[in-house]
């Protein structure tokens, strides 16, 4: 049978980028786009056909997806906290984007649409989230998000391709943009204190979060696109048996180093859940998803990989929209 043609959106970043080179080891033909403001271009397998073209370039995207048997968007500025300062600038490159990338898609006749939604759809719902819940979007991301997922359901009636709603959660893992202050809490973490420095805490640390390393989440991505079960299908994302503080992930990473952790504090984010954790029954009972990684040992491969890269300067590269009082201190004067 011939392997069908893929389309990835965002394919420099960290999910895009991983899911591509896992797809092209399979012998499937990937292409792929993105506008590098927020993964690397070293990032990008050596096999794939790439375009640096933006989602929003409507014209550009009907061109370059033609032949698109299945479509992951992965593409968007994920930046839930920030969202809160900078809406316009985030709920464009969800959103909008997502408009106009099923735009394309639609156009050229493509057979499923894979849209990677978020975690933030679920809001301040008693955890564990699981996906038939009601969503309860609680900043402008998660909004768009949620907006998006249902944009991708109305189209997908309409004119008859098929879809699934893919929710990746607090992933990590190599190719992850960790020079980044804005996102990728494990990340930062990992940076921060291979450079030498303090890690700056919002809030008190004791926010729970269940984290997913790439290698596990990869493999579960692809059959969302390729598994015939996963049409019209919405999946959480990652292992639930982990639910950790951000101050044990701290203390985690710097045991990993050898790093003599005093955390900083700084206030808490505004409309930041305190409880994040999706279950992975129904991954599990439909695509049998069982996890090889825990996390000391994700963030051990995620340490060695950051050190063989070597650590870096985190770069403000994209603009805080709404400066006040309520800013993050680390954003608006860029301490980190």
């Amino acid at each position: 049978m011939k392997k069908k043609n893929i389309f990835i959106t965002g394919v420099a970043g960290f999910l895009g980028s991983q899911l591509a080179e896992s797809l092209i080891k399979e012998g499937y033909k990937v292409r792929g786009n993105d506008n590098l403001i927020g993964g690397y271009e070293d990032n990008l397998p050596a096999d794939l056909e790439f375009h640096k073209i933006d989602c929003n370039d409507l014209e550009n995207m009907k061109k370059i997806t033609k032949g698109t048997d299945i479509l992951y968007h992965c593409a968007a500025h994920p930046y839930e906290g920030l969202s809160v300062f900078s809406p316009s600038m985030v709920t464009n490159s969800v959103f909008q984007a997502t408009s106009t990338t099923l735009s394309a898609f639609t156009q050229n006749k493509g057979e499923r649409f894979v849209f990677c939604s978020s975690m933030a759809r679920y809001g301040m719902n008693q955890t564990p989230f699981t996906e038939d819940m009601e969503t309860r979007p609680q900043d402008p991301y998660a909004i768009a998000k949620v907006a998006a997922e249902d944009l991708t359901k109305l189209m997908s009636r309409i004119h008859g391709f098929e879809y699934s709603i893919a929710i990746p959660h607090n992933i990590y893992g190599p190719n992850q943009k960790y020079d980044d202050p804005f996102r990728n809490v494990a990340a930062i973490f990992i940076n921060k204190m291979l450079r030498g420095e303090q890690p700056k805490i919002y809030g008190d640390g004791n926010q729970r979060r269940c984290f997913s390393y790439i290698k596990d989440d990869v493999p579960l991505l692809a059959d969302l696109g390729l598994n015939p079960i996963a049409s019209g299908e919405t999946i959480n994302i990652g292992p639930d048996d982990e639910f950790v503080t951000i101050n044990y992930l701290a203390k985690t990473i710097a045991e990993i180093i050898g790093f003599d952790l005093k955390a900083e504090y700084f206030p808490e984010r505004l409309q930041e859940v305190q409880e994040a954790n999706c279950s992975a029954d129904k991954a599990k009972r439909l695509f049998g998803f069982s996890p090889k990684y825990t996390l000391q040992k994700g963030l051990e491969e995620m340490v060695d990989w950051v050190q063989e890269r070597g650590p870096k300067k985190f770069g403000y590269h994209l603009p805080v929209e709404i400066v006040n009082e309520d800013t993050p201190e680390t954003w608006a004067k860029k301490i980190m």
